[in-house]
């Protein structure tokens, strides 16, 4: 397997294991490289280490279950795959720019906003009264 590959292969992991506690030993072990260089190669390929993509990762599906079910935040956190509610909030907080409770919040102005143009609705056969 060529390097970009494996940084590809660790980027997948992360994407579909984002739920569960990893590591960069097991990450590591699962490309065939050493984790030093998993690090300094995932770091090259993405632009950031694999613990920061992973972050990103648990941080985006979070914002869709907070803006797309009625799990509690606690529930959320747990979900995507941190361990404290304290470090996720913080996390949120510092990538989104507000706490998860406010993201939450956002939805109903969102919802509120959707407005879809008769137009656009008979373009697309949507029911323009939903």
């Amino acid at each position: 397997m060529r390097h970009h590959e494996q940084a590809h292969r660790a980027r997948q992991l992360l994407d579909r294991g984002y739920a569960a506690p990893i590591t960069i030993q097991q990450l590591s072990q699962e490309v065939a490289l050493s984790p030093y260089y998993l690090i300094r190669l995932f770091r090259r390929v993405y632009k950031q280490s694999p613990h920061q993509y992973l972050i990103q990762v648990r941080i985006n599906k979070a914002k869709e279950l907070l803006i797309h079910s009625e799990l509690s935040i606690t529930e959320i956190c747990a979900s995507v795959g941190f361990e404290s509610l304290g470090s996720f909030s913080t996390l949120f907080r510092k990538t989104a720019g507000i706490s998860p409770s406010a993201y939450r919040r956002s939805r109903d102005t969102i919802q509120k906003s959707s407005y879809i143009p008769l137009c656009v609705c008979l373009l697309h056969t949507l029911d323009p009264q939903n």
